[in-house]
């Protein structure tokens, strides 16, 4: 028995793409059910959890109570920890449907499916899985003038944009902060879109005020196309720094820290910094972010004095980054294992998708196109997180929840590359699979095996305290443990039986179901 998915995929998309409103509709309704079943369902099921929750839940009910907008409070003291967005949008959650638990998560929520959103966009549009680097005997200049088959690209981009939207919504990391009642997901939605933005613009550069439709038609259009004539290259660059300001609302100066990072990182590496620093009227931008932030830190520190400085300058931000804060302590490697569990059981490819980048051919990057940078800009978003908060003193797992989006971006030009340029999936015929591939593969199999085990062990190792002193018999009790276990022990079995067979889209949709039950 022989499954052709390539011929099949081919004739589907013949039949769809005469429809491009179709695939738009279908495409948005995707995004709606991932987003309802990752972050929206049974979102205020369940009461505040832990002790943090419930400190950003009160905050924000006192200022409603209270008509201080400025500075935040808890039990009539002051809490400096963070910023005011968070707070003032649940504020807003409260006057609008109540004080409960869907008021206090809706922020979280609403910014991951926004960045979700986001990151489908962009990838539709410059998902490119193959760029000019990727062409070791070709000249960069030859490829860059070489047409690509329309049809070809646009069906790569949009396998892109569904598979990298998808695994941006469907990890544990993302799930577990966009349905929690504090900073971390808003921060990450607004850093993300931070970064998304900025590419958008930074790709459109070189296009006409159209030329994100006219992608499709070759890499030509886009590398050659003459710049727009407005101030800003379609408002991108205005969107970014926007998000900034409000990243800074969120988490204080972390927020304009990690753009800055990422993006001047990038730029340097392609040697373009100059150029691009002035189409985006840099100027302008930090005028923009003065505007929409200095008002409130002015404000709070007026009427707060040294006090506030010291405790959210001073403590939550310099210290926390220099030493170690509430005994936070973890070892330099923390964050390989974070982002391997978090991100499981997806993150087994990540070695894979980022060295196929071939970051190391500067010159080839330099001379490729904008619009086929993602993958790279990509990898100096992750890298850039994972190390600043690597040598920052104070370790949390929720420190590197930015970087998802940029993992999600890798793993989706790898495996629309994958599927693109498979000719045939056989039962009959195994595939071959490069050495890379299959050690990921296998690896993956390894993933979901260590997952069931976990889950089945759990009860054991988890500890009580005073809100939960039976904690351990009420999982055992409940049956939870078990399902979670069964779930992922038939997932491994089903991915060893169809990576046997080679079938590597197979092992795919496997993790993809058996993560969607797993969750459900």
């Amino acid at each position: 028995m022989k499954f052709k998915l390539t011929n099949r995929f081919k004739n589907w998309w013949q039949s769809w793409q005469q429809h491009p409103t179709t695939l738009w509709t279908l495409s948005i309704l995707w995004l709606l059910l991932i987003s309802w079943l990752a972050f929206l369902w049974n979102l205020g099921n369940i009461g505040l959890v832990d002790e943090t929750e419930p400190l950003f839940a009160e905050a924000a009910r006192q200022m409603t109570v209270t008509g201080d907008w400025i500075t935040p409070y808890f039990n009539g003291e002051t809490r400096f920890d963070k910023p005011p967005l968070i707070y003032w949008l649940m504020a807003i959650g409260y006057r609008l449907i109540g004080v409960n638990e869907w008021a206090v998560r809706l922020p979280s929520a609403l910014s991951a499916i926004a960045l979700t959103g986001l990151g489908f966009y962009t990838l539709r549009y410059y998902g490119i899985s193959r760029p000019a680097a990727f062409t070791p005997d070709v000249d960069s200049s030859q490829h860059r003038d070489s047409k690509i088959n329309p049809s070809y690209l646009q069906r790569q981009l949009w396998l892109c944009a569904w598979i990298g939207s998808t695994l941006m919504a469907v990890n544990l990391q993302t799930i577990i902060w966009a349905r929690t009642g504090v900073s971390d997901m808003l921060l990450s939605g607004c850093v993300g879109g931070a970064l998304l933005t900025f590419f958008l613009g930074y790709a459109h550069r070189n296009q006409r005020s159209t030329g994100a439709q006219e992608l499709g038609n070759s890499e030509t259009t886009v590398a050659k196309s003459p710049s727009p004539p407005h101030k800003y290259p379609c408002g991108w660059y205005l969107a970014c720094y926007v998000l900034i300001a409000l990243a800074i609302l969120t988490k204080g100066p972390v927020g304009i820290v990690l753009p800055t990072l990422i993006i001047g990182g990038f730029l340097l590496y392609l040697g373009n910094g100059r150029e691009v620093l002035q189409e985006m009227c840099l100027f302008r931008g930090i005028v923009i972010i003065l505007a929409l932030t200095l008002p409130w830190y002015v404000l709070v520190t007026l009427a707060n004095g040294q006090g506030y400085i010291d405790s959210f300058f001073g403590y939550h931000n310099i210290q926390r980054f220099t030493r170690i804060v509430n005994r936070h302590a973890a070892p330099w490697y923390f964050y390989f294992p974070v982002v391997l569990v978090a991100f499981a059981p997806w993150s087994s490819y990540l070695p894979f998708a980022i060295a196929r980048l071939k970051f190391w051919r500067r010159v080839r990057w330099r001379n490729s196109p904008r619009s086929t940078h993602l993958g790279l800009f990509a990898l100096f978003w992750f890298v850039g997180i994972f190390g600043f908060f690597t040598i920052a003193a104070t370790k949390l797992p929720s420190y590197v929840l930015p970087l998802i989006p940029a993992a999600a971006i890798l793993l989706a030009l790898l495996w629309s590359d994958q599927l693109t340029h498979t000719s045939t999936l056989s039962w009959s015929a195994p595939l071959p699979l490069s050495p890379s591939m299959l050690l990921s593969s296998l690896f993956n199999l390894l993933l979901l095996i260590a997952l069931a085990t976990a889950i089945f062990l759990a009860p054991e190792y988890i500890g009580s305290g005073p809100a939960a002193p039976n904690l351990p018999e009420q999982l055992q009790e409940s049956g939870l443990m078990v399902r979670g276990g069964i779930i992922w022990s038939l997932t491994a079995i089903v991915a060893a039986l169809l990576l046997w067979r080679r079938w590597l889209f197979g092992v795919w949709i496997v993790n993809l179901v058996g993560f969607l039950a797993f969750l459900i």
